[in-house]
């Protein structure tokens, strides 16, 4: 079968199963929230339950997790409806929500208001963000959901040395945010069109994120960076679950092309398949693939290269065919097994790049990259309802994501697409949250070792630099560089005022301290304010 008529078969294949399968009511999209998601754990971890928990983010298309979920927006709600419309605007209700017989459209203003002080600076910080979100279904098989931010802050002075540093706000974006100016001024906006035409086919498009995996973070692919582009597409079969996503990422931080006449930000492509199978009611196993390659090289555009266009998951045959390829595969392995009824252990290993004779040599190879993740969750800790928990464990060898040219690299606007500290670290950390009624209250304590680079030097943490310019073949390990130790303590209080928004209360403190031979930096900061929306903005690095 030659190419053109291969894809006329896959295409006929998928307009078959679009026509000709019942459609189901529509799913709703749960944009992903650490702390939200792990209201759901009891639903999702269930051994009855049908979801594939490492897809994130979900879409409530589980009885049991559509039962708490549900559950969950109408908190608080009065039934009878004897509370003024001021007050239900507040607290249980859309600011707009239109509803007709076969569409529902809602909107949301979204405050992120806060101030703070950071102790060991004498300094004050704060938080100025207004925002929307505006979602809703038309239809059975179509929904969409966009929310957008007008951002200004000024912030702890760990996370404006990022800033500066890397030339993006965490997790946010990157571009013209007044670097090395105490106040930043931003932009962030998400979106994402949804189409359900069965129950066994999703195709989104999005301006958003993706996460892979059942901790906290992800060795695989996570939400730290910033938005990228990317049509996503899911299709379930009995227990097994396949995710496609085509994505387009910025890298602002690449050398600009003299042949590219808009000399705007470089781009990459990425491919990334990953298939997932509930094997028995306790156990699930997943194995995830990932190529980038540069959108643009000094000849000329390249764009996307349809070879990485498969049903299937195994494409390393197809990299390896394109003589003297640019581009760069990874290789990852997901497994859970539920212990008990509400306890979790879980897994990653992602293979960057290895050398078979020199893996067990002991001699320090560069090129043997790995990453792994070991971890346990569970819920109602000591029989206390609601109270969930986290314990995991990360490591990454030196030089891991990172490839001779950046741009091809495993990041996104100047941000890793895995785990935060990019490469040469070790993690261990521990997250507890308790929700009892509106109340929520959320801790976690962090500690990291890992190698900083000299001046001029290429110790291996750092995924943006090629690794061409590595200090040696041999001899080396975790942490190499300059050896330095991270303590990360963060806790939270919120007092939930409406769940459709997530409109908060809420205060909350961290405890930093960053030492090596140069020196200590160490942050005090505690912060109030008014704040809404399910997102994930990480500043524990």
């Amino acid at each position: 079968m030659n190419f053109n008529m291969k894809y006329f078969f896959w295409i006929g294949v998928l307009v078959f199963f679009c026509l000709n399968t019942k459609a189901q009511t529509p799913n709703v999209n749960i944009p992903y929230s650490y702390p939200f998601y792990q209201k759901l754990n009891k639903s999702v971890y269930d051994v009855n339950s049908r979801s594939h928990s490492s897809i994130k983010g979900y879409y409530a298309d589980d009885s049991l997790l559509v039962r708490r979920y549900d559950e969950l927006m109408k908190m608080g709600t009065d039934s009878l409806n004897r509370r003024s419309w001021v007050r239900r605007k507040v607290t249980e209700e859309h600011l707009l929500n239109f509803k007709g017989e076969d569409y529902e459209v809602y909107a949301d203003f979204l405050p992120d208001f806060q101030i703070g002080r950071e102790f060991n600076q004498g300094k004050t910080t704060w938080l100025n963000t207004r925002g929307y979100q505006i979602g809703g279904k038309v239809g059975e098989k179509f929904s969409f959901y966009t929310n957008g931010f007008e951002n200004q802050g000024e912030f702890a002075r760990y996370i404006d040395d990022f800033i500066n540093t890397n030339k993006v706000v965490p997790s946010q974006m990157a571009g013209d945010i007044k670097l090395n100016k105490p106040v930043k001024d931003w932009a962030y906006v998400t979106a994402l069109l949804s189409y359900t035409p069965n129950k066994h086919l999703n195709f989104a498009l999005g301006y958003d994120k993706n996460f892979i995996g059942d901790g906290y973070r992800s060795m695989l692919l996570s939400d730290v960076a910033a938005n990228y582009s990317f049509l996503r597409i899911r299709a379930s079969l009995g227990n097994v679950q396949y995710q496609t996503i085509f994505g387009y990422m910025l890298d602002p931080g690449a050398p600009k092309l003299t042949t590219d006449r808009r000399l705007g930000d470089r781009g990459k492509w990425a491919a990334m398949h990953y298939i997932d199978w509930n094997a028995t009611k306790r156990f699930s196993i997943g194995f995830f693939q990932a190529v980038t390659w540069a959108d643009a090289e000094v000849e000329g555009k390249r764009g996307f290269d349809f070879n990485y266009v498969h049903p299937f998951i195994f494409l390393r045959p197809v990299e390896g065919a394109n003589v003297n390829s640019p581009d760069k595969m990874r290789l990852g392995i997901n497994t859970k097994y539920e212990i008990l009824d509400k306890t979790t252990v879980y897994g990653q290993f992602m293979f960057d790049e290895f050398v078979a004779k020199e893996v067990f040599s002991g001699k320090g190879f560069w090129a043997n990259k790995w990453a792994l993740q070991i971890g346990v969750r569970g819920s109602d800790l000591l029989n206390v309802e609601g109270l969930n928990y986290l314990a995991e464990f990360n490591t990454a060898r030196p030089y891991t994501y990172a490839h001779f040219d950046r741009v091809s690299n495993y990041g996104a606007s100047n941000q890793p697409l895995a785990h935060p500290l990019g490469a040469n670290f070790k993690e261990v950390l521990g997250i507890m949250n308790y929700s009892y009624k509106r109340f929520d209250f959320q801790g976690q304590l962090m500690y990291a070792r890992y190698g900083l680079d000299p001046e001029g030097s290429n110790y291996g943490k750092d995924i943006f630099k090629s690794y061409n310019t590595r200090q040696s073949d041999y001899g080396n390990y975790v942490g190499q560089g300059i050896k330095t130790d991270l303590y990360f303590a963060e806790g939270r209080v919120a007092f939930l005022l409406n769940p459709k928004y997530n409109l908060r209360l809420e205060v909350g403190g961290v405890y930093r301290k960053e030492s090596n031979t140069l020196g200590n930096k160490n942050t005090g900061l505690i912060t109030f304010g008014l704040r809404s929306t399910f997102r994930n903005l990480y500043q524990d690095m």
